[in-house]
């Protein structure tokens, strides 16, 4: 007979600084630790429209900041291209910014954890000029 599945769910919680990337794969991982995750399924949720998540390679800095000059590039901060403006002249940039990524992640958890490859690591990406409090949800399901 098998082992009983069961869930956890949790948040982990997070100030940025503007136009910034942040390195969320050690929380997310002693997250798993520390709820005795070993095989199963994790899904992760950025809460925000103006924030995204990205599985990316974690060794060369130089990844990240060539990935956040794109996206700048693709969505500049220039209100004459957008109707959107409610919040400022940075907010509809940082929703396409957020469409061309992803705000969720699904990530296999093998004998506790992360079955990431081995320069991967979970990044959260602030598109907003300003310092934000980002949330991640976590909901894991396994054994």
């Amino acid at each position: 007979m098998g082992r009983a599945l069961w869930q956890a769910r949790g948040h982990i919680e997070t100030t940025t600084g503007g136009f910034s990337v942040h390195d969320m794969t050690g929380k997310v991982a002693a997250w798993l630790v520390e709820e005795g995750a070993q095989e199963g399924l994790l899904s992760v949720l950025v809460r925000h429209t103006s924030a995204s998540l990205v599985i990316m390679e974690n060794a060369d800095p130089d990844v990240m900041a060539d990935l956040m000059d794109s996206l700048a590039h693709l969505a500049p901060e220039d209100p004459s291209r957008y109707r959107h403006g409610t919040e400022g002249p940075d907010d509809m940039p940082a929703h396409i910014r957020t469409a061309l990524t992803q705000t969720h992640l699904s990530v296999p958890v093998t004998d506790g954890r992360m079955d990431l490859g081995i320069w991967q690591g979970i990044w959260l990406l602030e598109h907003r000029a300003q310092a934000q409090r980002r949330t991640l949800s976590l909901h894991y399901v396994g054994v």
